[in-house]
């Protein structure tokens, strides 16, 4: 039986189509049929907002089995982790992968939704979590990731070098570390 991994989209307008079904895609290769990948629809990706995208993450967790994995992407990745700190998963994970996702709070971006959480770390499930970051990113700062791992100091954070918002639509360093924990 295939590991299940929960890809978690950006937000904006196409974001679903256009953008992150590249980074799906770029993984599905790279996993093989080793990993079921499900990547739902996020509501309203265009005006996203935490407690809407929220209950729909708890839909998608509570269908998943022992051991998937959960990878966010932009607004995609910070709804996840500030949700898993609220509502840990009934189920253990093998691990989340962040890529490019905005901090919210000091030194990042402001939210009326998320409150800012310098301990982060301490309300999250003991799980690897990957932070990734690409060092030419002109949508998300690359000092986010930096605010991350401050906020998570377990976390393991992945500077890429040339790197955009998009990893350039290949996910080799995020397909390995998976393999890894497989």
């Amino acid at each position: 039986m295939a590991r299940q991994l929960l890809f978690v989209q950006g937000a904006g307008a196409g974001a679903y189509d256009d953008w992150d079904s590249k980074l799906v895609s770029s993984l599905a290769r790279k996993l093989g049929p080793i990993v079921e990948i499900r990547y739902p629809r996020m509501p309203d990706e265009a005006d996203p907002r935490f407690s809407v995208w929220s209950s729909a993450l708890t839909q998608e967790i509570d269908k998943l089995s022992e051991g998937a994995m959960l990878v966010g992407h932009s607004i995609g990745g910070t709804v996840l982790i500030h949700h898993l700190a609220r509502m840990p998963p009934k189920i253990e994970l093998a691990g989340v992968f962040l890529i490019a996702a905005p901090f919210i709070g000091n030194g990042g971006w402001p939210s009326d939704e998320i409150s800012s959480t310098s301990d982060l770390g301490a309300k999250l499930p003991r799980i690897p979590i990957h932070l990734y970051q690409g060092d030419a990113d002109d949508t998300v700062p690359p000092h986010h990731a930096d605010l991350y791992a401050a906020a998570i100091p377990a976390a393991i954070l992945h500077r890429l070098e040339r790197r955009d918002h998009q990893l350039n639509d290949d996910m080799s360093e995020v397909a390995a570390d998976i393999l890894a924990l497989l």
